[in-house]
């Protein structure tokens, strides 16, 4: 048991578990905190919030405060900008707000406030806060009035369903045909703001904690709209948001909270017939790109080691490399397992290589003119009775004579076949030019044709696998992949069985055996 476990095949069987194991954490560590998916037009939204401030100056001194949301709350903040001409902008860390100072302003005034979010965070139950908040109960202007308070959470409490306080009150108010003790205590005319007042001044008068919520509900193509309202209630040791409307609890997945509790969204000062209005916009964000973010986010000091951090130029060389290795898995796998001879072990890998730069078909075309007229050219070098160096160097120099011809014929008649002939390597086209001519005379044309037919089937496997854009995104995003592929590689290597096509071979001699 020992000496299995110390040969060659164990040790590698052990280095495979490892490197599985570590690339699927490494995979699973960069879905998780760095966003990347499997899908190559996966991107992250972000979500760019406009908030439009619009006043009348007075034609004193300026100062516009804006409430404005908080790092690591609902949404994850990509950056923030602010567009005031001719004001003095300071953030007041403590309290989240943004002060802009001016000098007297004669024509109306309009400022932009703009903040891109990502990465919707789930904090439903999440605003804690240990000490309990102070609650004034209302002060009512007559018994009459304490009385319908008093039946409104009588009828509160009367109802049946599983809800909390808040939520019976909030439904109670928001009734199609409305109790008569609740319709007295609305006003004719209520707007959500003083709707919310109301039910702050009711919950208060049973001890209940409660402070209105200003924020912004993200929908694409909203334009100009109001901020809306939601109500926060202290229940426990922790704030639960409610609908204002509906008593459903819960931050929506799409709201971002902008100002809590007494402080207001913005006040202007120096100014009149002031007012804010939202505008949101929708966007996608490349993963690669919005990673470094994501790290920078979590203090990860580990992305800056990582090939995403480099230039688009050299991540785009990369790009390529990475799939190689799958490339090159194939072949090996064809050659020593299916057992399928190819001129030069990776010939058919660099021909695949090329295909994806010239594209499929015209590629293949390319391809078959130049081994063609290569090898009709070498036929009457054979003549000659040359050398070899010097008959492989007058194959290269009549294979570029072959491309130059080719890319001239291609330009006049618009032929984009003809054109892709000078990315095809040249020296490896010779040297299969060479190897088939060999072949040829040695073992005959059917094993020449059969090696040069093989070479183009097995180049043309690897070119579907390198050339897929799904395969090659999973390849660069989750390149640890590759160190699972070598050793896989180097356990190909230790295989000593038959392959796939002697198994064919042999099988008269099994028949006969038995």
């Amino acid at each position: 048991m020992r000496k299995k476990i110390c040969s060659v095949r164990g040790i590698l069987a052990i280095c495979l578990i490892l490197a599985i194991a570590f690339a699927s954490y490494a995979t699973y560590y960069k879905i998780t905190h760095w966003g990347f998916g499997f899908t190559p037009h996966e991107g992250t939204e972000v979500w760019t919030v406009d908030a439009h401030i619009t006043f009348v100056p007075t034609g004193e001194p300026i100062e516009v405060a804006l409430s404005t949301p908080r790092l690591g709350e609902e949404y994850k903040i990509l950056s923030e900008d602010v567009v005031a001409k001719g004001y003095q902008i300071t953030k007041d860390e403590k309290n989240h707000r943004l002060i802009m100072k001016s000098g007297p302003k004669k024509s109306e005034q309009s400022l932009y406030y703009r903040i891109m979010l990502y990465d919707n965070e789930d904090v439903v139950g999440k605003v804690r806060d240990r000490t309990s908040p102070k609650v004034k109960k209302p002060i009512f202007e007559s018994e009459q009035q304490k009385g319908m308070v008093e039946n409104i959470w009588a009828l509160a409490d009367a109802q049946d369903d599983d809800g909390t306080a808040a939520s019976h009150i909030i439904k109670l108010l928001n009734d199609e045909v409305l109790e008569p003790e609740v319709d007295a205590y609305l006003p004719v005319k209520q707007s959500q703001s003083i709707m919310a007042e109301k039910i702050i001044d009711l919950l208060a008068y049973k001890g209940i904690a409660a402070r209105i919520v200003r924020g912004v509900k993200i929908t694409e193509k909203k334009r100009e709209a109001p901020a809306d309202l939601m109500l926060e209630v202290y229940e426990g040791s922790k704030w639960r948001i409610y609908n204002i409307v509906t008593g459903v609890s819960g931050l929506p997945k799409n709201f971002v909270v902008f100002q809590r509790g007494g402080v207001s969204l913005f006040d202007v000062a120096g100014g009149h017939n002031s007012e804010i209005r939202f505008s949101v916009i929708q966007s996608a964000v490349s993963s690669f790109k919005m990673a470094g973010r994501r790290a920078e986010y979590e203090n990860s000091r580990l992305f800056n080691y990582t090939i995403y951090n480099l230039p688009t130029l050299e991540q785009n060389t990369l790009k390529w490399l990475m799939i190689f290795p799958l490339g090159i898995l194939l072949v090996v796998l064809l050659r020593n397992v299916v057992g399928i001879p190819t001129m030069g072990t990776f010939t058919p890998m660099l021909v695949a290589m090329s295909l994806v730069r010239t594209g499929f078909w015209s590629g293949l075309i390319c391809f078959s003119l130049i081994i063609l007229l290569g090898l009709l050219i070498r036929t009457l070098l054979t003549r000659l009775n040359l050398l070899l160096v010097p008959r492989i160097s007058a194959v290269v120099i009549f294979v570029i004579l072959i491309m130059q011809m080719l890319t001239i014929f291609g330009y006049q008649y618009s032929f984009k076949i003809a054109a892709s002939a000078v990315f095809f390597p040249i020296i490896i086209t010779a040297w299969i030019i060479e190897r088939a001519s060999i072949t040829w005379e040695e073992e005959g044309a059917r094993n020449a044709t059969k090696q040069i037919v093989n070479t183009s089937l097995v180049a043309v496997l690897t070119y579907f696998v390198i050339s897929n854009p799904y395969i090659r995104h999973i390849m660069f995003a989750f390149n640890e992949w590759n160190l699972v592929i070598l050793i896989i590689v180097m356990q190909l290597g230790t295989y000593t069985g038959y392959r796939l096509v002697e198994l064919k071979r042999f099988a008269p001699l099994i028949k006969e055996k038995e």
